[in-house]
């Protein structure tokens, strides 16, 4: 399972237990209380956990695509016929600045980061 969706499901055991401590608050039933609040601490932690692995992998790769010597801009054109492209450019990663990785580098246009020029 990846991570992403490791997270959506904590997140939505997350939100299901937060509804039924409500419930159980409105009711006034103190030892179901005492458990989902211990639940919803220990799903936090793991959000949180989860996070940081993601922040981490995404910053690997990251370093991983900076450190290809060559780098532009990817035009109009050649995004219309990607596959052209990348079997033209041996290594060749294409970066969209929409995507995690996008926004790490601080795109503002698609990229291509191959180790070799273009």
């Amino acid at each position: 399972m990846s991570v992403k969706e490791e997270l959506q499901k904590i997140h939505n055991r997350l939100d299901r237990c937060k509804h039924r401590l409500d419930a159980a608050q409105k009711r006034d039933d103190q030892p179901v209380v005492k458990q989902f609040l211990h639940e919803i601490q220990t799903l936090e932690k793991k959000v949180a956990k989860l996070n940081g692995k993601k922040q981490f992998e995404t910053g690997s790769k990251g370093t991983e695509v900076r450190n290809l010597e060559f780098k532009r801009a990817i035009t109009k054109a050649e995004q219309a016929d990607m596959g052209k492209l990348k079997k033209s450019v041996r290594g060749l990663v294409v970066v969209h600045p929409m995507t995690a990785l996008g926004r790490e580098l601080g795109l503002k246009e698609m990229t291509g980061f191959a180790p070799q020029a273009f």
